[in-house]
């Protein structure tokens, strides 16, 4: 597994499942009940318990989530303590989509805060199917999580591929080098 570190972030290759941080952020869609890519796969790995909390929370305007914003949950038979869930921006339809990719990661690590956290495991949020470019996504993400506000948190990227590690190992480096 492939490792770059500035910071308090780190990046790797691999399964955001598997993670021993206190939270992940799951990049789930409004709805909040489950669907593909690593909202699927958090969904299957945490059990039917995520599910059950999940419809737990209550909706507003037909919503559980709204794009930008982040709930939590308790973790099921994973091994972190929460499950954040965020939705982030579908990139060819949504108007302010820099703005809303931002506010998803910032509101996700304002909860993890809120709840205590030390460490959270992220995903490349609206980088799949959603498809914001992956470059773009990344510089902006990485800038937002390493505002002096999240200093104090271990932040842990998993990225699921080769290709996907590059570009925000790229990133990573080029904001180390603005910041020091």
């Amino acid at each position: 597994m492939e490792s770059m570190s500035a910071f308090n972030i780190s990046l790797q290759q691999g399964d955001i499942c598997l993670s021993e941080t206190d939270a992940i952020v799951n990049a789930a869609n409004s709805s909040l009940l489950g669907g593909g890519g690593v909202d699927g796969a958090i969904h299957a790995a945490a059990g039917p318990a995520l599910l059950a909390m999940c419809e737990g929370i209550p909706l507003l305007d037909g919503i559980r989530c709204p794009v930008g914003q982040a709930r939590i949950t308790g973790s099921g038979n994973l091994k972190c303590r929460y499950i954040i869930h965020t939705v982030g921006p579908i990139y060819s339809s949504d108007s302010e989509s820099a703005g809303l990719l931002q506010a998803a990661y910032q509101n996700s690590l304002l909860l993890a805060l809120a709840n205590n956290c030390r460490s959270v495991a992220l995903p490349a949020v609206s980088c799949g199917v959603y498809a914001y470019p992956a470059a773009k996504a990344a510089a902006l993400t990485l800038a937002t999580c390493s505002r002096p506000e999240f200093r104090d948190l271990k932040l842990e990227f998993y990225l699921f591929d080769e290709t996907m590690m590059l570009i925000w190992s790229r990133a990573l480096a080029e904001l180390k080098a603005v910041l020091v």
